[in-house]
């Protein structure tokens, strides 16, 4: 005969001073009922219970279903710059998770569910603004080789859009980034700014599809790179110059949604890269070197953002060129600076250096 489950009146009854939570309470008789259902499911039962399960998985799958589009939607949101840095942080460390998830498993969708997955720089949601100005709007599209008349081309467009796009990119550094110093605000502006970050822009908008250029322009393609660069940063002016009212606003709102994937990626920034200079205090000395060479050719991704990969090496106390660690980041700096923390983080090959330069500095 098996003991019967303590109820709550038999707890009050032995302990009259010990009164339980209401939520602990309600979980044990919650249990008590699943134990008695447990012990009760008949074989015939079995289908109906097996059906509960498959209910619970659903329900789960669909909450992080639900949450990793939220996490989607926080990264894509410009207001997401306000947010404290290292909520954002962690927003970015899910948002990676997520990733990882979905290139280890096929993504699996729910009877009446939807898949989450971004419709990319294309969604409505990232659409660009309109130019309002058709006359602006032909200019953005024709190459200045099109045309003597530089009102009909976007020579002078892409100018003035350069200068609001350095301006926007600034502004939302700033806001996200409170206490980095200058340095590493002109690094980060240089990814977000860059030739290639626009292009992929550009391009993911269908903008290369309606530029009017000479025959076999778009060789090579470091050419037509440049090309649809500044056939984006043209369209930001136009946007601008045909809305005086709201133009500006537009353009900025649009530009944050896209940069602010790359924002989230580059993690909670501190202050400036210094690992390189940590390093050096403690190998470096006379006659020796430490070099930074890239390790393999960097990585394009679409929207134009670049990994590249750094190697250092030391030449000097008995040593030449011998590969001290490696890193990656989305500029060479960074990916230099990531090596140096690699070797800064192993300890044993540091002491070995420091007693190698110890020796080789000792009084004869």
């Amino acid at each position: 005969m098996e003991p019967k489950a303590l109820t709550d009146s038999h707890v009050s009854k032995e302990r009259p001073d010990m009164k339980r939570p209401a939520s602990i309470a309600s979980f044990t008789n919650t249990s008590q009922k699943r134990s008695k259902l447990s012990h009760s499911v008949s074989p015939s039962d079995q289908s109906s219970t097996a059906s509960l399960s498959t209910v619970d998985q659903s329900n789960s799958s669909s909450r992080l279903q639900l949450l990793q589009q939220l996490v989607q939607e926080i990264s894509n949101d410009e207001d997401a710059a306000n947010a404290d840095p290292e909520v954002m942080s962690a927003v970015s460390h899910l948002s990676d998770a997520f990733s990882r998830s979905r290139k280890q498993s096929p993504t699996k969708i729910l009877p009446g569910t939807h898949s989450t997955k971004s419709s990319g720089p294309t969604s409505k949601t990232l659409a660009p603004p309109s130019i309002l100005d058709h006359k602006l709007e032909r200019a953005v599209f024709t190459h200045p080789a099109m045309s003597n008349n530089s009102e009909m081309t976007y020579d002078r467009l892409e100018i003035l859009g350069d200068a609001y796009i350095e301006l926007i990119a600034t502004k939302i550094i700033w806001k996200m980034f409170p206490k980095l110093p200058a340095g590493r605000i002109s690094q980060i502006r240089e990814t977000l700014v860059k030739n290639e970050t626009l292009s992929g822009f550009a391009e993911s908008f269908g903008f290369d599809r309606r530029v009017s250029a000479p025959p076999d322009y778009s060789t090579p393609s470091k050419r037509w790179t440049k090309t649809k660069g500044d056939v984006f940063e043209a369209y930001v002016a136009a946007i601008i110059l045909s809305d005086p009212v709201g133009g500006y606003q537009s353009a900025e709102t649009w530009l944050n949604k896209l940069w602010m994937p790359i924002l989230n990626g580059l993690g909670h920034q501190t202050g400036e890269l210094r690992s390189k200079e940590a390093l050096a205090k403690k190998i470096m000395g006379k006659n020796v070197k430490l070099e930074y060479i890239e390790a393999r050719p960097s990585i394009q991704h679409k929207g134009g953002t670049q990994t590249f990969f750094i190697a250092v090496y030391l030449t000097g106390w008995g040593w030449h060129k011998r590969l001290l660690g490696s890193g990656q980041g989305l500029s060479k700096a960074a990916a230099g600076d990531e090596a140096a923390k690699e070797v800064l983080q192993n300890e044993s090959l540091v002491l070995e250096i420091i007693s190698a330069k110890q020796s080789a500095t000792l009084p004869m």
